[in-house]
């Protein structure tokens, strides 16, 4: 059990944008007394998939107006009929942990024998539901053959391949996409209202519809990230790729904001070369799809993100 402090406070306050007829989707369950008790979640990293999951608690809850105090309670996990599991952090390696635990999960039980203290519905939200153990998986699994009622555990997962599919099946999948440019711009205004005009369309280009992308490119504090994206780019020998994936690791959002600005770098580079007649053009543009495949594979089917990133740095040093 956690409070909101893994997710981005302000993620899990934000207003929704986009992903309108998955909204809607789930209100017109609502609105016809057929509530499924349980939601699958999924989409690419940072698409708001969290953000989608706090709003449904609030429409659950009765919090969808921004000042409400129910509202606030939620945006906090504080509300007595909300729980948030998710991956715990841990302190030492400065990173999150590589699993959410059955020790994790336990509380739900917990939870789910107390009678709503409001009267209406309990919701739990299992925030990257793929990095569940065996244990926890069965734990949930467990929870979903035998739901309890007025009761709905909410799933999001960037890599639902990775459920077992005992879990899926008994979940109704919503799947959200990247968000279209003017969404990904009203989000940066909501976020950041003084962002200078200059630097929207670069966050909007390099978040490739993924709000929480923005967040990790806005908080890249002194271009630290981008530095390490130029190194790369310069050919670092093996020992320092390790060193530099250690440090993309230790960061939140930090392995898609690498690829992010990895790709950026190489798909601008190869236009670059290809306006000016080189034919290195091909060759970067063939790294550029291969870093692109290993980046979708490792999150799709949640392989080893740090050989994942040696890969990439491979593949982009020069020859």
């Amino acid at each position: 059990m956690s409070d909101a402090s893994g997710l981005s406070p302000r993620i899990a306050s934000l207003q929704l944008q986009g992903h309108e007829a998955e909204l809607a989707l789930f209100r017109g369950s609502l609105a016809k007394g057929r509530m499924p008790h349980a939601w699958l979640v999924s989409g690419p990293p940072g698409v708001g998939k969290a953000t989608f999951a706090f709003t449904l608690a609030r429409i659950l809850l009765g919090g969808m107006e921004a000042e409400n105090p129910v509202a606030r309670r939620i945006s906090a996990a504080s509300h007595a009929d909300l729980l948030v599991v998710e991956r715990g952090y841990d302190e030492k390696k400065q990173r999150y942990r590589q699993e959410i635990v059955a020790d994790d999960v336990r509380p739900i039980n917990a939870f789910l024998r107390r009678t709503a203290a409001e009267g209406g519905w309990r919701v739990v939200i299992v925030d990257g539901a793929e990095w569940m153990n065996r244990s926890a998986a069965n734990a949930v699994l467990k929870i979903l053959e035998e739901p309890p009622p007025a009761t709905v555990l909410i799933l999001t997962s960037s890599a639902p391949g990775r459920l077992l599919p005992t879990i899926r099946s008994r979940c109704r999948r919503l799947e959200l996409s990247p968000l279209p440019d003017a969404a990904m711009q009203r989000v940066l205004q909501l976020l950041w209202p003084d962002l200078p005009t200059q630097d929207f369309a670069r966050i909007v280009s390099q978040s490739h519809g993924a709000p929480g992308k923005a967040v990790a490119l806005l908080a890249d504090t002194g271009g630290n990230m981008a530095a390490l994206v130029a190194e790369v780019l310069q050919g670092v020998p093996p020992l320092r790729g390790y060193e530099i994936a250690e440090a993309v690791l230790r960061k939140d959002y930090g392995f898609s904001l690498f690829f992010a600005l990895l790709a950026d770098q190489l798909q601008s580079t190869a236009r670059q070369a290809a306006k000016a007649g080189n034919r290195q053009c091909m060759a970067l543009a063939a790294a550029w799809e291969q870093i692109m495949r290993v980046h979708t594979e490792t999150e799709r089917f949640n392989l080893d993100k740090q050989e994942a990133l040696i890969e990439a740095m491979t593949i982009a040093s020069p020859e």
